[in-house]
């Protein structure tokens, strides 16, 4: 199997490497952060390189491009520790793409792909346990319309985005829809994340919706493995970063005059990092390769890549803060901001122990060893 990437690919790379670098300094983070954790500016940023409209056909003055691609732009940000909330524009551009009528694409892809509308993902509830098909929102049609009734938790960017895609429950089946935040009957309360990022509670009475599709399930769940590919190759990104801020670390500081770096067990430990780092990068590049699969192969992969995301994310994250010390864990010191993140994606869309579990569920008679 062929694992170069295109020049179109590497130049896009190049890109968004370029704009992490010059355009979202260190400092400039916290300054959002300290803002609340969400800069419009910054993301109008993301849009202004073509990144809002990844997923989004040409046809709708997206870019039309595929899992790949998005693979490698996450990776970038990932490097930046970027708060933007690309992940969930990826989301919204593969379910309307993919799921949505064409009143609704027309209406929201434009707008998504130029950076004007912020659509996110707004799927969780208190007590569902990462289950998707535990929904206690309600949907009812009225007229030619539909309204909602729900309580979603920890939606990124939940009051600042323009709409939100809602799962909600209609005659005993999961369908999905689209709530814009203006609409009556919608409130929000922003709160900060552990990471520096931003979410909301959001609460619909009776809010007017647009029907995406009434086969919800099926959509959410490829909605949510887009959001899993696209945190696995994030998680690579951060991990990638946190070993060369821990490398050069140890490079730097002495101790009983000579470079810690020098140490055989501070070397190994470096390279049980660098093993659970490519253990993540083959397994994001395994998710990128299955989010096109059929439903069942796509869902079993997306499971494994998160398990073992997970396992990485934890074990670089909480390595690299051993090795600095005590400096490992302040505010003011790089490393502390990279850790968090860490420990935030590997709950994202489902933790290490749902996904094994999964993983274990999806689990075919074929699997054993001798098979």
């Amino acid at each position: 199997m062929d694992f170069d990437f295109t020049d179109d690919q590497e130049h896009l790379r190049d890109a968004v490497r370029k704009w992490v670098d010059k355009g979202y300094s260190f400092e400039r983070r916290r300054d959002i952060v300290k803002a609340g954790g969400f800069l419009r500016e910054a993301y109008t940023e993301l849009a202004q390189l073509g990144l809002a409209g990844l997923y989004i056909p040409e046809a709708h003055d997206g870019l039309g491009m595929g899992p790949v691609e998005g693979m490698v732009v996450m990776e970038e940000l990932g490097r930046g520790i970027v708060l933007e909330p690309l992940v969930q524009t990826l989301i919204a551009g593969g379910v309307l793409s993919g799921y949505a009528p064409e009143a609704v694409k027309a209406a929201w892809l434009p707008r998504i792909a130029s950076g004007e509308a912020l659509v996110v993902l707004a799927h969780q509830e208190r007590a569902a346990r990462y289950q998707l098909d535990a929904c206690a929102a309600q949907a009812t049609q009225a007229g030619a319309g539909w309204t909602l009734s729900a309580t979603k938790s920890i939606v990124p960017v939940g009051d600042q985005a323009d709409a939100f895609i809602v799962p909600a429950t209609v005659a005993g089946k999961l369908a999905l829809f689209l709530v814009e935040r203006s609409a009556a009957g919608v409130s929000t309360r922003g709160y900060g994340t552990q990471d520096g990022g931003r979410a909301a509670e959001v609460t619909l009475k009776e809010a007017p919706a647009s029907l995406i599709t009434l086969d919800g399930l099926s959509a959410l769940e490829h909605a949510v493995d887009i959001g899993i590919a696209a945190t696995c190759a994030e998680g690579v990104g951060v991990m990638d970063k946190t070993m060369a801020i821990t490398a050069e670390y140890l490079n730097t500081r002495k101790q009983f005059g000579v470079f810690i770096g020098s140490f055989q067990a501070l070397r190994h430990r470096i390279a049980d990092m660098k093993m659970q780092l490519e253990l993540a990068r083959s397994m994001s590049y395994y998710a990128a390769l299955k989010l096109n699969a059929p439903t069942e192969e796509r869902r079993r992969a997306l499971a494994r890549a998160k398990y073992q995301l997970g396992v990485s994310m934890r074990f670089v994250g909480q390595q690299a803060v051993q090795l600095h010390g005590g400096i490992g864990v302040t505010d003011e010191y790089i490393v502390s901001h990279y850790f968090k993140r860490l420990t935030q994606m590997e709950m994202t869309f489902g933790d290490t122990l749902h996904h094994l579990g999964e993983v274990s569920q999806r689990m075919q008679d074929k699997a054993g060893v001798f098979a």
